[in-house]
């Protein structure tokens, strides 16, 4: 008996990391679907695996790394990417997610992304400051084997760079999202379905235009960060940098007539001001509204104290509070080591 639950405990953290592998492969298949060349290197406007990864280090823990590092080697093994190159693909692409991971829990990030301040530290040290490690290693071993000319480095690292950290804005608040997702009541599925047809025809409207109408997706995307917070922001800029990397790629609609490097400029610095706008504008709100909530709950709680003064009776007990969101009081992050 002692055997088998010994046994059965060590299988628990097994299946993790492969189940973490397995995402971490589907999603960098889905990611290599659509592709930019830039100075003969292969880059990804979104790459999803960095966005996995990140988001399995801070639900399952950290010791779930060795199923990005599995994750990897398949993406390896399915590009057949030379030995000297693939060795430092594998360092970056686990060495980044952990780093992020780390500083986010140091930095008491709750994964409910229900204060600014969570939104603000996934998206200047779990993105754009995290992936710095993915990119600067991954372009500059390309360098050092020559396989990529020293004056392309600054622009292929660019690219690397925005690709990962994207990964990082888009697709990790989704997984935390889905990770303690409530279905929504019953009156509001009439307003999600008409978000969800409004995302459907503007979106590719404003990608496929001719003419310059990008801008026309924030109106939506604020639509969902007002009614729906983060589940609606960015589910939103979600569908938008889905269609217009795959409109970037086909040279379409707001990308037609570019250079490659100039369908990278445009369509990183959209996604990545897009992204941007969803994440932290829904946290604001999301933050706003707990305060909101805590503040009426303390009058509720303010108002029978008062009532019973006056009857001349005592204090009644103050109830558990039954709101998880204490903002003088943090949290430990979830997950552990």
């Amino acid at each position: 008996m002692v055997a088998f639950l010994d046994a059965r405990r060590a299988a628990g953290p097994a299946l993790q990391m492969l189940a973490v592998a397995a995402c971490y492969f589907a999603a960098g298949w889905l990611g290599l679907m659509r592709r930019l060349v830039v100075d003969g290197v292969v880059v990804t406007p979104i790459w999803p695996p960095t966005g996995v990864s990140v988001a399995a280090l801070l639900i399952l823990g950290l010791r779930c790394w060795p199923g990005i590092t599995l994750g990897a080697v398949l993406i390896v093994a399915y590009l057949g990417i030379p030995a000297p190159y693939s060795l430092g693909y594998l360092l970056g692409n686990t060495a980044a997610p952990l780093c992020a991971a780390v500083l986010l829990r140091r930095t008491g990030f709750r994964t409910d992304l229900s204060r600014l301040r969570d939104g603000v530290a996934l998206v200047f040290i779990g993105a754009l400051g995290a992936m710095l490690i993915s990119a600067t290693i991954g372009v500059g071993l390309l360098v050092v084997t020559d396989a990529l000319p020293p004056h392309s480095f600054l622009t292929v690292w660019l690219a690397w760079w925005v690709g990962d950290a994207m990964g990082v804005l888009l697709v990790t608040p989704l997984l935390l999202l889905l990770r303690q997702a409530r279905r929504p009541p019953t009156t509001r599925w009439r307003e999600a379905l008409a978000l969800a047809v409004a995302a459907c025809c503007v979106v590719p409207l404003a990608v496929y235009s001719s003419f310059s109408l990008l801008f026309l997706v924030y109106p939506v995307i604020i639509w969902g960060a007002l009614r729906f917070e983060l589940a609606g922001s960015v589910g939103c800029a979600l569908l938008t940098s889905v269609l217009a990397a795959r409109a970037a790629t086909d040279g379409a609609g707001a990308f037609a007539e570019l250079s490659r490097v100039e369908v990278m400029a445009k369509l990183q610095g959209f996604n990545g001001t897009m992204a941007l706008t969803a994440l932290l504008l829904s946290a604001v709100i999301t933050e706003q509204r707990h305060t909101r909530r805590s503040v009426e709950h303390a009058c509720q709680e303010l108002v029978e104290v008062l009532e019973h003064l006056t009857t001349g009776d005592g204090p009644p007990p103050r109830p558990a509070p039954s709101t998880p969101y204490a903002p003088d009081r943090p949290t430990p992050p979830s997950g552990g080591p």
